[in-house]
């Protein structure tokens, strides 16, 4: 991948992320949620986090000074 690749996919992970922060705040507000659903959200949530480290990790280089 190219790096204008990575970042395109990089700002689709971050909305992705973010609709499902929203979607988990929806949920748990409601009441109505079910744990499973609650689980399978935050969990998802967390893949996509590490997705995003790896992505920023391979873009932003570390700077040893």
């Amino acid at each position: 991948m190219t790096e204008e690749e990575l970042r395109k996919k990089l700002d689709a992970l971050r909305i992705e992320h973010r609709d499902l922060d929203a979607a988990i705040d929806a949920l748990t507000l409601s009441g109505a949620g079910d744990q499973m659903q609650l689980a399978r959200l935050k969990k998802r949530k967390l893949k996509l986090k590490d997705q995003i480290s790896l992505i920023e990790d391979y873009l932003i280089p570390d700077i040893i000074a």
